[in-house]
């Protein structure tokens, strides 16, 4: 045994002893549990020090039944040495020496004052040893030491004189923190004002810019004015339609219309013969197109000018002033990451000696934000290949596709399928491949992943590896025989349409909720999980994700890519966040909608991003704004479902692709074709 170290209580030591069970004699004496010494209920710095010092005590000093130092120290008839209670409580169960195993009574017990006055003066000594000057002062002080008069006026001067240079030092310390402090607030202050300074330059500057180009516009057909205009050259030279651009999304613009920017819903509404459509009826689409309103509060400005401006006009400036700190927020980024790289490239060139024209920074910078508001102030579901025909399915066990042109442009109460095919299955998630028209990819409870020729309707491939309900299936835009599946079971499965089993299988430990090939590689894939998180893999080394996404608090249900490097994820936190998959950081929050317990959907272009909402909302944001652009409610035409409309969710969204046109499904089986107006 180690010297002094404490193996056993005395209850324990006792119990070693005599083979029984022994209460401890003294009640108020317990175990300290991280140390093992002996202390009493009130736990005092003093008792703690003279236990440490008695760790070092020779081990001719320990009781024999308790190893540590001897307390009230007795001798027995036959010569041991033991603590007073250590000896009695063993001899009340036995009549024998502990040591040598002698009788032995409590009679026969003498006090061993000479042991016990030693012992306290080597723990003294010990506990001297171990002690700062400070504690040795004051034990020798509380001890009785004799100390003349004359020697404790100087140790009060000595001691005085040294708490007036501790004050000192501490009053200094003090005193230079403070003064950082002072420092590095002006700092910040200083850096915030010239921040400041330089958004007002880059106002004044792209103000002057708009209102020659406004100036040039309007004198379009005045040439002599125009060139007067253009002779000018205190402000910068700019290219007369260098912010006017095509349409982002290109492709047709509904000519359902109608109130400030949105467009109404035609005469007829379209009610799915898929039934009711939630996260099993994922991808139900069919037809009515109605407007987005934008809920916006009155503005003096606006209601002023109302008669000079189109309405249009009128319901674009509303919309920016509704969302004006997240617009102003996009275009001061954006005007300091063109400053910053203009700052660095005048750096570069001044190596070089060659000048550099700040004007085209500002107007690369202008054109930049001006893209982001022009696409903003436009109101705004998947396809096949071509953006020709759309499919639903759900909780039917159908997979039913529809001509799209056909269900927009033919009124009728019902519409019917152009291929309808039975499935074993309730079915969560279908996919079509993009490279292979006829190629459509569908998930189901039972955890069966299987590919559908649309033209014969028969299952050209089935998997059936999943152990659980899967949830999501994709195929790859750039290898199309590649497809990856999620599933309840924990697994992530890909696939190849040319073998039977599965090509990869990852084991993620958690249930799948999503999964998305990266658009511009059939190496890279995206997971989303019930652990909160998005696991970005290369598939060439599976081994560990390339990155995990962190953020969401609930589990992600939807992954989607914007672009090769832009990911979009929702989840139950009624949150959406965007990715940078390159850098490996978050880049924007969007919050407005909500959603805490069903999959509502998601669906993104090149610009906006939609998703349902509990509150039976489709919400439409732009990528590079926080709040939503815009919203649309479904709202029920039956009178008699008018008092539980609040207890429906959207289930399904879908961006045409490069199109303001979105198909949009509800709980209660209504499917719409909204589109953004301009």
């Amino acid at each position: 045994m180690h010297r002094g170290r404490v193996v056993c209580n005395k209850n324990e030591a006792m119990a070693s002893s005599i083979g029984v069970s022994v209460p401890s004699a003294r009640g108020f004496i317990k175990e300290e549990a991280q140390t093992g010494l002996w202390v009493s209920d009130v736990i005092t710095s003093e008792s703690v020090d003279v236990a440490r010092a008695s760790a070092g005590v020779d081990k001719d000093f320990l009781c024999p039944i308790c190893f540590q130092t001897m307390e009230d120290a007795f001798v027995t008839n036959c010569g041991h040495s033991f603590c007073y209670t250590c000896i009695t409580t063993h001899l009340n169960n036995r009549s024998n020496c502990p040591s040598c195993a002698r009788y032995l009574t409590s009679e026969h017990l003498i006090p061993n004052f000479l042991l016990s006055k030693l012992l306290k003066k080597t723990v003294a000594s010990q506990l001297l040893g171990i002690s700062s000057p400070a504690e040795q002062l004051r034990l020798a002080l509380e001890q009785g030491a004799d100390l003349p008069l004359k020697d404790l006026g100087s140790l009060l001067c000595l001691l005085g004189e040294r708490k007036r240079r501790l004050e000192q030092v501490e009053a200094e310390s003090n005193m230079e923190v403070l003064l950082d402090f002072l420092y590095l607030s002006r700092q910040r202050k200083q850096e915030e004002m010239q921040e400041l300074q330089n958004d007002l330059s880059f106002l004044k500057e792209d103000i002057a810019t708009v209102e020659r180009r406004r100036q040039f516009l309007r004198l379009k057909d005045k040439p002599a004015e125009r060139a007067c205009l253009s002779a000018d050259s205190s402000l910068p030279r700019l290219d007369l339609y260098s912010g006017c651009k095509k349409p982002s999304h290109g492709g047709a613009i509904s000519v359902w219309r109608g109130g400030q920017g949105g467009a109404f819903s035609p005469p007829n509404e379209v009610k799915s013969m898929a039934g009711n459509a939630d996260r099993n009826s994922a991808f139900l689409m069919s037809k009515k197109a109605e407007g987005i309103q934008k809920r916006l509060p009155e503005n003096p400005y606006i209601e002023s000018h109302a008669g000079s401006m189109g309405v249009h006009a009128v319901s674009k400036k509303r919309r920016v002033l509704a969302q004006f700190e997240d617009l102003q927020e996009a275009y001061l980024l954006r005007r300091r990451q063109v400053a910053r790289k203009q700052n660095q490239r005048q750096i570069q060139e001044a190596v070089r000696n060659t000048a550099t024209k700040g004007s085209e920074s500002y107007q690369d910078g202008l054109e930049d934000f001006e893209s982001v508001l022009t696409a903003f102030t436009r109101y705004s579901i998947e396809f096949d290949r071509d953006d020709e025909f759309f499919a639903t399915a759900g909780v039917s066990r159908r997979v039913k596709v529809f001509n799209f042109e056909t269900v927009v442009n033919e009124l009728a109460d019902v519409h019917c399928p152009l291929v309808e095919i039975a499935t074993r299955s309730k079915l969560s998630c279908l996919s079509w491949n993009k490279c292979a028209k006829p190629l459509i990819a569908s998930s189901d409870y039972e955890g069966t992943v299987t590919v559908w020729d649309v033209n014969t309707r028969q299952a050209v491939m089935e998997y059936e590896e999943h152990e659980k309900r899967a949830w999501s299936v994709d195929f790859s835009r750039t290898e199309p025989s590649m497809l990856v599946s999620g599933s309840d079971d924990g697994k992530v499965k890909v696939w190849c349409t040319r073998q039977e089993s599965s090509a990869l299988s990852l084991d993620m430990r958690a249930n799948i909720c999503c999964v998305k090939y990266n658009p511009g590689s059939s190496n890279h894939i995206a997971v989303g999980s019930a652990d909160h998180c998005i696991h970005y893999f290369d598939l060439r080394n599976a081994s560990t994700p390339l990155y995990v996404f962190k953020g969401h608090r609930k589990a992600v249900s939807y992954v989607k890519f914007i672009s090769p490097t832009e990911l979009a994820s929702a989840s139950t936190d009624s949150t959406l966040r965007l990715w940078d998959v390159q850098r490996d950081c978050s880049i924007r929050t969007l919050r407005g909608h909500t959603n805490e317990k069903n999959f509502v959907g998601l669906t993104v272009n090149n610009e906006y991003i939609a998703c349902g909402s509990e509150s039976n909302e489709v919400f439409v944001y732009h990528k590079a704004m926080s709040r939503p652009a815009s919203w649309h409610r479904f709202g029920s035409h039956n009178s008699e479902d008018n008092g539980d409309d609040s207890s429906h969710f959207i289930s399904a969204v879908c961006w045409k692709s490069q199109s303001p046109t979105m198909l949009a499904a509800n709980s209660q089986g209504t499917i719409k074709v909204l589109a953004l107006a301009p």
